[in-house]
């Protein structure tokens, strides 16, 4: 069964942007035009849509929390930890509206998708190559400043351990935030691994939980808070992903399309991420 979800994902995934190829080309002549209101609403009403449509097909169960946590009224750096491919749609289809991502180099050489990703307002990263790594952060620094909110999976690549866990959260990418003094939202993404990379790279139905932790903000913080923000969110994140991953249902699998909700732990020994906090409220500073 999970061969012929990984077939129909792939004809929906690529059958959708065909299907809308003549949306995608209204929504470039906009950009080279400046409209760039028709772009926004075009890439806001159909990327979601697209993203969405993966997800049913696949049989995947997406509950969000904590969208209230978004600021409002500024652009913002929205950072979460990386375990799927599967993440890039999910938060497509479960932030306030899709943003813009700091992607690897790959995507941009994937025909149709790589046009809606430049429309989105994505970051292309060669990963191995130091300057153009920093070329592409200064992209996105500029898309922040421009002000649109921006996605970045610090980590720099998709996590393999446990679930639960992250890897090292590189401080480069966080000098989005600092550098434009845009708040830092962290995103704990559970469950994304367990529709794909477990499987043999093969869809599987499954639920996903993504939890919309409260905005950290950077503007005027101290050099000491910046050398420590990469660990503190990333310590936010984890007491977040250990909350849902601490007990593990009966036999350790999950019954297909069921939402499992576990009871909750004690609280971590951690500081609270508190709404528009410092750093220093964050780690206790």
């Amino acid at each position: 069964m999970s061969i012929f979800r990984t077939i129909a994902m792939f004809i929906y995934l690529f059958g959708y942007m065909i299907v809308h190829y003549g949306v995608l080309r209204r929504a470039e002549r906009a950009l080279a035009a400046g409209d760039t209101q028709l772009v926004e609403e075009l890439v806001n009403k159909h990327i979601p849509h697209w993203s969405r449509g993966i997800l049913k097909v696949t049989g995947v169960s997406l509950s969000v929390e904590g969208l209230e946590n978004i600021p409002k009224d500024t652009p913002c750096v929205f950072v979460g930890n990386h375990r799927s491919y599967y993440d890039i749609p999910l938060l497509l289809a479960s932030l306030d509206k899709p943003h813009g991502i700091l992607a690897k180099e790959e995507l941009e050489k994937i025909p149709l998708l790589n046009r809606w990703m430049k429309l989105l307002g994505c970051v292309f990263v060669k990963r191995d190559d130091l300057r153009a790594s920093v070329r592409a952060l200064n992209d996105a620094t500029a898309i922040v400043e421009s002000g649109k909110s921006f996605v970045i999976f610090p980590e720099g690549t998709r996590y393999k351990g446990e679930e639960g866990g992250a890897g090292e959260f590189k401080a480069g990418a966080f000098r989005i935030a600092v550098k434009t003094g845009a708040p830092v939202v962290p995103v704990a993404i559970t469950g994304a691994r367990a529709l794909f990379e477990n499987n043999g790279n093969l869809c599987h139905p499954g639920s996903v939980h993504i939890k919309v932790l409260p905005p950290i903000r950077t503007a005027g913080m101290s050099k000491a808070e910046q050398k420590q923000l990469p660990d503190a969110v990333r310590q936010a994140i984890l007491a977040q992903l250990e909350i849902r991953t601490w007990r593990k249902p009966p036999h350790g699998k999950l019954p297909l399309r069921t939402r499992y909700r576990p009871q909750r732990p004690p609280a971590p020994q951690t500081a609270p991420v508190h709404p528009q906090g410092t750093l220093g409220q964050l780690v206790g500073l």
